[in-house]
């Protein structure tokens, strides 16, 4: 069976791969290069599970199974910002730098207990229009406190500043083990393995 996630993140590739193996070893995952899906998919939505649908519907659009991820950061005291617009918070697409120090711009007179913020993956996957099969979506969160300063040094985005009590660290902090024990990606996974068995 292939399936083809709507990415060409090598990274992803491998650990979408990793994470559907057991449950057909047949299962192969292919990237956006590798069925010659030129441009990009304009993520539109107004929230992760919009975003993420819109990317896999692209793809069973082609006659493939899709499979997509929408996530970022969401904080409570800045009503759920910087949420879908997470990796350009700041303006441009994927600067860290510039982000972390806007959010701890907008935070900075923010009291150490309303600083709640939780990290949200949302996967979706569609199957092409002959299939029949209603998409899947599962949304997997991570609850955390935003820091008035950087810890650590790993991990990306918002890592950094991102705290969670129960380890006493920052996602930064953490090895990757750690991580994908309480991660929002890895709840989303367990959620979205869980449903994609069913309709297997």
């Amino acid at each position: 069976m292939k399936i083809v996630l709507a990415s060409r993140n090598a990274h992803k590739i491998k650990e979408l791969q990793a994470f559907l193996s057991p449950v057909d070893p047949d299962i192969e995952i292919l990237s956006l290069d590798d069925i010659g899906f030129a441009g990009d998919i304009e993520e539109n939505g107004t929230t992760f599970e919009e975003n993420a649908l819109i990317k896999a519907q692209a793809v069973a659009a082609r006659g493939y199974i899709g499979v997509a991820d929408d996530s970022g950061l969401e904080v409570d005291a800045l009503d759920g910002a910087p949420g879908v617009y997470s990796a350009r918070y700041a303006g441009e697409h994927g600067d860290d730098r510039k982000n972390n120090e806007l959010l701890l711009e907008n935070m900075k007179n923010v009291p150490d207990e309303e600083r709640t913020a939780h990290f949200v993956s949302v996967l979706a996957c569609a199957f092409p229009a002959e299939d029949g099969r209603a998409p899947i979506v599962c949304r997997g969160t991570c609850p955390g406190t935003i820091l008035h300063e950087y810890r650590g040094t790993g991990g990306f985005g918002y890592d950094p500043l991102f705290y969670y009590a129960p380890f006493d660290k920052t996602y930064a902090e953490m090895n990757p083990e750690e991580k994908n024990q309480i991660s929002h990606r890895a709840n989303a996974m367990k959620l979205f393995l869980a449903e994609f068995k069913k309709v297997l």
